[in-house]
């Protein structure tokens, strides 16, 4: 997709949803390209067996769901 600097302004909503389709958009002005906004590559996915929270109660049998939670969130400082 070709946008120009006023469609920037005036037009965002159609940029974000173009890429969200993952499209490159370029940035025109005067005709000439100024720049490319390129989608972030998309999140990959765990499988279930890979997901931390797979398990987590088969090692962790005397624990309590709230101190696992504790545990896998850590401290905020």
């Amino acid at each position: 997709m070709k946008a120009s600097v006023v469609d920037l302004r005036y037009r965002m909503k159609f940029i974000l949803q173009a890429l969200d389709r993952n499209e490159t958009v370029t940035i025109m002005y005067h005709g000439k390209e100024k720049g490319t906004i390129i989608p972030p590559p998309s999140h990959i996915e765990l499988s279930i067996i890979q997901h931390p929270f797979f398990g987590m109660t088969a090692d962790n049998a005397t624990k309590s769901v709230e101190d696992n939670m504790k545990e896998l969130r850590g401290s905020r400082y």
